[in-house]
């Protein structure tokens, strides 16, 4: 990589999902971060694929508008534009993408894309007093609605996946748990709000045999499905009853098969430097878990900001400032990538 004392300014774009965001970086530091949500999906329960397309089309010029007024610069000053490629929703790629490319050729600037869990682990290097940033090579706990990967990083763009979930993602493990404990969406900041006033070990859920370092949830939403479908025919009132202890026990039991596969990773590979990254990555439980190895295992863990742990555009920007400085830029024939490898 190339150093540069130039002034870099990235505009960056993020819309894999349901959120619309815009961010601009002044090399590694954010000037601004804007994230529009979508609520229009808490009443479906989830997030709808066309309704999201159609409000990242509403959204996208004000945030991006929003992104360059707080920045306090013009437009004229952008070095280049990052993007989402993917992975994500078709539809609302196409509408981040379309947009990028756009503004790219109006603005005769590069154009970068980003692959969007790169940019969940990348998020570490963005410049905040309150954040460091790991050295190479660490491991990355990438967790998310969509995914759940540990990641050896041997360098910004060298990666390599140990394991991934087989079926359902972490976060559709609580998002599907908090649909069968009648929570709305999105249940799983509400499972862990519960989950705080429980009792971990009041209901005993089973662990996955799963071979090497991947995951599978799939099998724990039936086991708690069965649950709590035999409780409330004995106690309609089960669930309302005991909704902290199931919350707490259903969190243990998912943090548990995390950091069993996180510590096997860190004790075979011998590194302990470990970064967690994605949506999921803002539970409480996952971080007490975390920096309780710290103290027992002599980790040394890397937590980003709230901020950066949903989808936004900030960690588009980081990745875009990092492939300026390769020179590494894609052109107008990029299409978005709906499933898009974190080692692609």
């Amino acid at each position: 990589m190339t150093n540069t004392d130039k002034n870099i300014y990235i505009l960056a774009i993020e819309s894999s999902c349901d959120d619309t965001s815009a961010a601009v970086l002044l090399n590694k530091k954010k000037l601004s971060n804007v994230i529009a949500t979508q609520k229009i999906h808490e009443a479906f329960g989830g997030v709808v694929p066309e309704l999201a397309s159609r409000a990242h089309q509403q959204n996208i010029v004000p945030a991006v508008h929003q992104a360059l007024a707080k920045a306090n610069i013009d437009k004229k000053l952008v070095s280049a534009i990052a993007f989402t490629r993917g992975p994500g929703l078709m539809g609302s790629l196409l509408v981040g993408t379309s947009f990028a490319k756009s503004m790219a050729l109006g603005l005769n600037v590069p154009l970068i894309e980003v692959n969007h869990m790169q940019a969940h682990i990348l998020s570490h290097f963005i410049e905040e007093e309150e954040m460091e940033a790991p050295s190479f090579p660490f491991i990355a706990l990438t967790i998310s609605g969509g995914h759940t990967q540990i990641v050896l990083v041997k360098d910004y763009f060298d990666m390599e996946v140990l394991g991934e979930t087989l079926d359902d993602a972490v976060g559709e493990a609580y998002d599907k748990s908090a649909k069968i404990l009648g929570l709305p969406y999105p249940g799983g900041p509400l499972v862990d709000k519960y989950a705080q006033l429980g009792n971990p070990k009041a209901f005993p859920f089973p662990k996955p045999k799963v071979e090497g370092y991947n995951f599978s949830f799939s099998g724990l939403k039936t086991s708690i499905l069965y649950f709590i479908q035999r409780e409330t025919k004995k106690n309609p009132h089960f669930i309302e009853e005991n909704l902290n202890d199931i919350c707490a026990s259903i969190q243990y039991t998912i943090v548990g098969i995390l950091m069993h596969k996180l510590e096997k990773a860190v004790q075979q590979l011998g590194i302990k430097q470990v970064a967690i990254g994605g949506g999921v990555s803002a539970n409480s439980a996952i971080r007490k878990a975390l920096k309780e190895r710290e103290k027992t295992l002599g980790w040394k863990t890397y937590i980003p900001k709230f901020e950066y742990c949903t989808d936004n555009a900030a960690m588009i920007g980081i990745v875009g400032y990092l492939k300026y400085l390769d020179g590494d830029f894609t052109n107008q024939g990029t299409v978005a990538k709906a499933r898009y490898k974190i080692t692609d």
